[in-house]
């Protein structure tokens, strides 16, 4: 694939078709470059057997009229009128022929264009920041992507398809008038065409105003449709369809708009040209009138004059619709355009290598860290996780923790201090390298619309079967997944909303246990399930993290208990640490937080066992009154 960075610039085609050119006109494609060769080719003759059937057309008049005047160079059997309008049909089914093939010849050659350009973009996205993911709305991107995408096609078939044939028909069209019919003629043609282009593109640019108000209420509508949909259940929860209905038509009344501006303007537009054009041929076709009625020319060179201008017209009226299909797709691409040129936040170095993991020990050196330089997150963060072993990370909302995990999955760089693994700095590998060995279970799984044992095998997408029924078996899932209908091959839905939150966990375990990574990331794997789950859970999570170095980010302190060390943050600093017996002995922030929890959970328990009991009393006082 062309590795050119590709950029828009909407006030220049020429620049856009020199930056497209690699893709149309691939080096790694010999087969592709011979197509682009016999397409270009296929497109001459086809336009010099256009240009030649107008004058079967004059010499069959000519032939009827019994003017004769000029003598074609044919044998006598064709100079008779039935074998010239034979002549004549057949050239433009030959033409026509001609133009089929090239584009058949370059079908692939456009598709090629367009599918380099989509993927690109794709790879391009995952290598952006996560800051820009969480900044950008996920509608709205694939919204821009599917109409960068179409642009893209319009562009390479048009400029090669549509603009270049019109251009050399207009030169050979020129250059008979020229020879044949004198100067006047070529002037007339030449400010009639003029015009024609000139008014083409100054209401094209004037219509593209508008085409960006469309494409935006467009987008806004997509995005506000799929946002919704995403949080179907949220909406049902607080009965706001009617809110979310309201918000969506709100975005295609703009749309409704726009739109129809877009087809009035182009009622104007294509009048105009009418009448241009219109005139251009008056003027035209009265000079050859003039000269027909002074002897000067056969009724024939009428018949071709008019013939080659109505010729000439279907390029014509095409450059007024590749004018506006080509800026009309260059405003579709533009934000697409955009998307490629944003930088990548976080890069491998030139020289980086793999990271060679021997133990899997992890350090925080003096980390600092913002996601804003006016809020800093990590003041100066240092700890060491021993290889093997398992230190969990506490404290409070907006603390840090979950900062802790991207930075060690290198999402963001540090702004100062280091994050190692084994003593290599994390920013000297990698970035596939890195993730390659750690794994993670969040505490939101989110998994794809796809089977269970997609989802699972995500992990290691060349794994085995038998090793995603032991993955499965391990995180405690295989029997509730043996127990669906379809078992393995169930669908899971969207975000994985047909299965429970400790169903979603127990996936996101199997997979991690799959990957077998020496190093994990727990990051409130169970903060969002009830005690009972939780425990089932964290008996699982205690497997996957058997020897291997663990960073548990918590917000239940009862899942820490047993770390080998816990880490209090509080305002991005470490403000406490050591064992759970340790910091419970401090009395500081950990042992009020654990006052806290204990407390809140056994007043959740109370409640638990004071319902128990009135449904023991009821059922009870039931039974009895049955019996008397």
């Amino acid at each position: 694939m062309a590795d050119k960075t590709v950029s828009a610039d909407s006030g220049s085609t020429f620049k856009t078709l020199r930056n497209l050119w690699p893709y149309m006109y691939p080096a790694d494609r010999p087969d592709l470059r011979w197509r682009v060769t016999w397409a270009t080719l296929l497109l001459v003759v086809a336009k010099l057997v256009l240009v030649a059937g107008p004058y079967f057309f004059k010499w069959a008049t000519d032939a009827l009229t019994g003017e004769g005047k000029y003598t074609p160079p044919l044998p006598a059997i064709l100079l008779a009128p039935i074998a010239l309008v034979i002549a004549y049909n057949v050239l433009r089914l030959v033409q026509l022929g001609f133009n089929q093939l090239r584009d058949a010849l370059f079908a692939r050659v456009g598709q090629y264009a367009v599918r380099q350009l989509a993927y690109r973009t794709f790879v391009h996205m995952h290598q952006l920041s996560l800051r820009f993911h969480l900044e950008r709305r996920t509608g709205g991107l694939s919204r821009i992507i599917e109409r960068g995408t179409k642009g893209i096609e319009t562009i390479v078939r048009f400029i090669m398809l549509n603009t270049a044939p019109t251009v050399l028909e207009f030169a050979l069209t020129a250059g008979i008038f020229g020879f044949t019919y004198g100067w006047k003629y070529v002037a007339v043609v030449a400010v009639t065409v003029a015009l024609y282009v000139w008014f083409t593109v100054r209401a094209s640019d004037w219509r593209i105003a508008i085409r960006r108000d469309m494409n935006d209420s467009d987008t806004d509508a997509n995005t506000k449709a799929i946002d919704s949909l995403l949080n179907f259940e949220t909406v049902k929860y607080f009965g706001n369809e009617a809110m979310e209905a309201s918000r969506f038509d709100r975005s295609m009344a703009r749309y409704e708009s726009a739109a129809t501006r877009i087809w009035t303007s182009l009622g104007w537009l294509n009048f105009g040209q009418g009448v241009i054009y219109g005139l251009g041929t008056t003027v035209v076709m009265c000079m050859s009138a003039y000269e027909v009625m002074n002897k000067t020319q056969t009724i024939g060179d009428f018949v071709f004059i008019n013939a080659m201008l109505i010729q000439l017209s279907v390029p014509l009226n095409f450059i007024g619709f590749i004018y506006r299909e080509i800026r009309q797709g260059l405003t579709d691409i533009e934000q697409m355009f955009d998307l490629l040129d944003v930088q990548q936040e976080v890069l491998d170095k030139p020289d980086a290598k793999p990271l060679a993991v021997a133990s899997g020990r992890v350090e925080f050196r003096d980390v600092q860290f913002s996601y804003d330089p006016n809020r800093k997150i990590l003041k100066g963060v240092s700890f060491e996780v021993p290889a093997g072993k398992t230190v969990a990370i506490v404290g409070p909302s907006g603390a840090g923790k979950s900062t802790i995990s991207r930075l060690l999955f290198r999402f963001y760089d540090v702004q100062d201090g280091a994050v190692l693994i084994d003593g290599q700095n994390v920013r000297d590998v990698t970035q596939e390298s890195l993730r390659s060995a750690i794994g993670m279970v969040p505490q939101d799984t989110v998994l794809f619309n796809d089977t269970v044992a997609y989802n699972i095998r995500y992990g290691r997408v060349d794994a085995e079967e038998e090793e995603v029924r032991r993955a499965a078996e391990l995180a405690q899932i295989g029997p509730f997944i043996e127990r669906l209908p379809d078992g393995y091959r169930t669908m899971v839905g969207e975000r994985g909303l047909k299965l429970s939150g400790g169903e979603k966990q127990r996936v996101a375990i199997a997979r991690t246990i799959l990957k077998a990574p020496p190093i994990l990331i727990l990051d409130e794997a169970t903060s969002a399930l009830d005690s009972h789950t939780e425990q089932e859970i964290q008996a699982a999570l205690d497997l996957v993290s058997k020897d291997r170095t663990t960073i548990v980010i918590a917000h239940r302190l009862s899942t820490v208990i047993s770390a080998d060390e816990i880490i209090v943050l509080k305002d991005g600093q470490i403000a406490e640490r050591g064992t759970h017996a340790d910091l419970l002995q401090q009395r500081g922030l950990y042992a009020s937080m654990w006052d806290r929890q204990r407390e809140a959970t056994e007043a959740e328990e109370r409640l638990r066992l004071a319902r128990e009991s009135d449904d023991l009393g009821v059922v009870v006082r039931r039974r009895t009154a049955e019996v008397s």
